[in-house]
């Protein structure tokens, strides 16, 4: 279809080519950037096809992904189910990455294309650039060179040492990549000098404080001093930093056993790991921000006239679909939607800001009614979590738009209790109970290596804290065990303990 001469629109077909697509990305980059707000990496489109959108999807939706059985395995998981017509695929895929990389599928149509270009190119990527959790914990403008050294590094390792030697410690690194990051930061590394300088005032100390009298003492003989032996643990603990929360730095750090390039293969899994880890904290505000942002651009653009109605309507049914909360009484319902939520705050935050209630005015005193919305919301973006923005910006309104409540389920009580409504208390209490479902830290095992005796039995020792008094499913808890010991090539032990009172709930140990 030629467009009419003189028309506004940017597209009236749902065919699509480069040049429609450059003229939607300056129209869908105005708005973002001028009227929104925005600040985003420079943008890099790419377009793919459904079996590479599988095969990204399969590879942790990473592009340059090194080669593992388990990636296969999800890539013929991942086509059938989408033969068979069990599942759809995404219609783009974005990529934290300095320019921020998105892949748009070519069976979408110029519709879609507008749509998932305002939502990935820069809704994803307004929040990827400015939250503080990807400021922190990712290297927006090296990963992707790292993914390719990476790529190339276990490549060659393949072909030098063989593809099941490689397989044997990916598979052992991939069973503990959850608690193969770091939760906290940590101080910076000192440089060499610095280590250097430090060691050299640490030797001057100990020949000024040496007295050789001591060494004229006799040794005591018998049964150890317990006293000294608390002191030697405290010691080496000292030295092994520990305890220590990521036992994938640990390993590569101090197993005696693995080769350099098998401490590589930990330290890329590792880096992974940790870049992943903020998306884990924020979905529910990287999809609600991303929502809002395409939903808003979709609908200036048709106010300018520069999107028809046929088109609005197919963006609103996909929106629709996108942002479906099911009833918790309908099959369909598996918790709440992130899109939804996330959504679904994000239009909140803006009605406090320019029509709130008397309600809005108790809960929300320093927004309600200010007209800041834009200011507010990208302040929200950088500065929170999923946690603390629900505990932030949850409102009662929307408590009750959503019918949620609060149920208690006590190992002790036969029946769950309802434990808060729709009241004052209530709104509180359910907020709560909500930020906190969605820390992550919180709903993670808390295992940390605690000792080890490098110059002993070399055992390592890690402890369990257990949280409301929930042990870990006791096989994938060997079958996790064995792989620690694999990599670390002498017995390891596990205690369980209660978190609150540190009473010892349970031991094992690989032998």
């Amino acid at each position: 279809m030629i467009k009419n001469a003189g028309s506004t629109l940017l597209f009236d077909s749902s065919d699509w080519n480069f040049k429609t697509l450059s003229h939607a990305y300056d129209a869908i980059e105005t708005i973002a950037i001028d009227e929104l707000g925005l600040d985003v990496y420079p943008n890099q489109l790419e377009i793919i096809s459904s079996e590479q959108m599988l095969d990204a999807y399969s590879s942790v939706g990473m592009p340059l992904m090194y080669q593992h059985w388990s990636f296969g395995k999800r890539f013929v998981y991942e086509e059938n189910g989408y033969r068979k017509g069990h599942h759809g695929l995404a219609y783009e895929l974005v990529i934290n990455s300095n320019p921020c990389i998105t892949y748009l599928m070519e069976e979408n149509t110029m519709a879609m294309q507008t749509l998932v270009t305002a939502h990935a190119a820069f809704g994803h990527n307004h929040f990827f650039k400015n939250n503080y959790l990807f400021k922190q914990w990712t290297d927006a403008g090296a990963i992707l060179s790292y993914m390719e050294f990476s790529k190339k590094y276990i490549a060659k390792c393949e072909e030098r040492h063989g593809t099941s030697a490689v397989e044997a410690i990916l598979d052992s690194a991939h069973a503990l990549m959850d608690q193969g990051v770091f939760r906290y930061r940590r101080p910076p590394r000192l440089s060499s000098k610095k280590e250097q300088e430090r060691a050299r005032e640490r030797l001057e100390y100990e020949e000024q404080t040496y007295s050789d009298l001591w060494r004229t003492l006799p040794r005591a003989t018998g049964r150890p001093d317990p006293e000294e032996a608390e002191r030697d643990a405290m010691e080496r603990k000292k030295v092994l930093n520990l305890p220590e929360e990521n036992l994938l730095y640990f390993l590569e750090k101090n197993s005696l056993i693995l080769e350099p390039w098998q401490r590589e293969l930990l330290r890329i899994v590792r880096v992974i790991a940790q870049y992943f880890y903020p998306q884990r904290q924020t979905k529910v505000m990287n999809e609600g921000c991303a929502t809002y942002v395409h939903y808003t651009i979709m609908n200036r653009l048709f106010d300018q006239g520069k999107i028809s109605e046929g088109a609005m309507l197919e963006m609103l049914h996909s929106h629709s679909s996108v942002v479906f909360q099911p009833h918790f009484d309908d099959p369909r319902f598996s918790g709440l939607n992130p899109y939804a939520l996330g959504f679904a705050m994000m239009q909140d935050i803006e009605r406090i800001c320019n029509q709130p209630t008397s309600e809005d005015r108790d809960w929300f005193p320093a927004i309600a009614g200010s007209g800041r919305w834009r200011e507010t919301l990208i302040d929200a973006w950088a500065n929170h979590r999923d946690e603390s923005f629900i505990l932030q910006y949850l409102s009662p309104a929307l408590i009750r738009k959503f019918r949620l409540f609060q149920l208690t389920d006590e190992a002790s009580n036969k029946y769950c209790e309802v434990a808060s409504i729709h009241n004052e208390r209530g709104y509180s209490e359910i907020r709560k109970a909500l930020a906190r479902s969605y820390d992550v830290s919180a709903n993670s095992q808390d295992i940390q290596v605690v000792d080890v005796d490098l110059l002993g039995d070399r055992q390592l020792r890690l402890e369990h804290r257990m949280k409301n008094g929930v042990l870990l499913e006791e096989t994938s808890r060997d079958a996790t065990l064995a792989h620690i010991r694999h990599l670390w090539g002498y017995g390891v032990s596990l205690a369980g303990v209660d978190g609150k009172t540190g009473a010892a709930r349970y031991a094992c140990s690989t032998g």
